[in-house]
């Protein structure tokens, strides 16, 4: 227990510490806390082991002490020095009868009482009895002294985080629908407009070239018409040269035929 203390402390002072965590560090007496921790408020030992309280210290400034799950089965006189105790948790230990539970009478401000899996609990008239023995007892195991459940406070943590979140969702909606707005009041241009800028830019040119293509092909294709209709035409004038050939070629021999005639 005493280096579970030493590294809960992380190096503070002890008159500095209002929380203090021991659960499960396994010790069957209290060792290594003392009277030093005068500002500690709430100070849990769940599951520790603890079968005495013998060496519990004077704690004036604590308000919630966790104990269940160990073995206690007498000596709550020794939390008596821990006057402003509120909300005390003795759940799953070893006490078996009410008089065990009579040093509780000392806590004027004790409010919550935890009693569970403890045999006293199935005492004759037990809620009764505790009741009238703790005048200011609100909850004992968690109902009050008409039964009625108590409401936690994890319940209205629930309700407050559950409205929270539903702010939450809706502001982001509301950021989301009218972002575009409050840039424009502002001035300022997001990344995110940039960047879609950028792609029309991009895709416009991508377009432009595109239909630059087909310009160009048109344009080939008009130059291979105009090519070939130049071929066939100088083709045809060819063709008439030679033919303009042949009469002189056929005269120039009739000539010399008559000549050698």
């Amino acid at each position: 227990m005493e280096k579970r203390i030493e590294l809960e402390r992380r190096a503070r002072k002890a008159n500095q510490i209002s929380e203090l965590n021991l659960d499960n560090c396994r010790s069957t007496r209290i060792v290594g806390l003392t009277d030093e921790y005068t500002a500690l408020e709430s100070l849990s030992l769940i599951n520790v082991g603890l079968t005495t309280l013998k060496d519990f210290p004077k704690l004036p400034n604590l308000k919630k002490l966790e104990l269940s799950d160990n073995r206690i089965s007498s000596g709550l006189n020794y939390l008596t020095t821990s006057s402003k105790l509120q909300y005390l948790n003795l759940s799953g230990n070893k006490i078996k009868d009410l008089e065990t539970l009579k040093p509780l009478k000392e806590f004027k401000n004790l409010s919550v009482l935890d009693l569970f899996n403890n045999d006293a609990t199935q005492v004759e008239n037990y809620r009764e009895k505790i009741f009238k023995m703790l005048p200011s007892l609100n909850f004992l195991d968690g109902f009050d002294c008409n039964d009625e459940e108590v409401q936690s406070d994890g319940d209205d943590d629930e309700e407050v985080n559950g409205n929270d979140s539903e702010d939450e969702v809706s502001g982001d909606d509301d950021d989301e629908e009218g972002g575009d707005s409050d840039e424009s009041e502002d001035g300022d241009v997001s990344l995110a407009e940039v960047y879609n800028d950028d792609l029309e830019e991009d895709n416009s040119d991508w377009e432009e070239g595109e239909g630059g293509g087909e310009d160009d092909e048109d344009e080939d294709s008009d130059i291979d018409e105009a090519d070939g209709e130049a071929n066939e035409s100088a083709a045809s004038a060819n063709a008439n040269e030679k033919a303009a050939e042949k009469p002189d070629e056929s005269q120039a021999r009739g000539k010399k035929r008559k000549h050698d005639g």
